[in-house]
């Protein structure tokens, strides 16, 4: 894998419009890169080869997935021993609902984004998988009202 060391302003332009709109033409985005498409279809390739881009996807509607509840559980573990931080983090991978896990600095060892049908649903998930869980000493449960903002990625600064 090749790594680009300096991104110039064309990069940082696609970096920008493809984390918009991932669907986005390579026309379209050679032309708002000002440049032809060729150059920016071998551009595109680069920055994933390089690592810059990791993947594209969907944002899906979780209401109408059946999905209307999301709660940020805060887990704390009763050892934080790398092996046994491993063992949560590869037991977290395994279960569908939760969609996000980031290890904290701090009070709480982990952070989770956890998706639902509906409240009885994050119970059942809370009881039967997360507190059972080998070495899960808490859990707080914080339930998110509504989202007023989101925006996954980086901020792209533009030269």
């Amino acid at each position: 894998m090749t790594r680009r060391i300096k991104l110039d302003k064309i990069d940082r332009r696609i970096l920008s419009d493809l984390q918009e709109n991932g669907r986005m033409t390579n026309v379209e985005l050679a032309q708002r890169a000002g440049i032809s498409a060729p150059p920016c279809l071998r551009r595109v390739r680069a920055l994933e080869e390089s690592g810059y881009i990791k993947s594209y996807h969907a944002h899906l509607n979780a209401p109408l997935m059946g999905f209307a509840v999301t709660v940020f559980a805060n887990v704390g573990l009763s050892s934080q021993s790398e092996s046994d931080l491993k063992r949560f983090e590869e037991l977290v991978a395994s279960w569908p609902e939760v969609r996000e896990c980031h290890m904290m600095a701090g009070e709480t060892d982990f952070l989770l984004k956890v998706v639902a049908a509906d409240w009885d649903a994050y119970q059942a998930f809370l009881t039967n998988k997360l507190t059972a869980a080998p070495g899960v000493a808490q859990v707080k449960s914080a339930l998110a009202i509504r989202v007023s903002k989101y925006a996954p990625g980086v901020p792209v600064e533009q030269e």
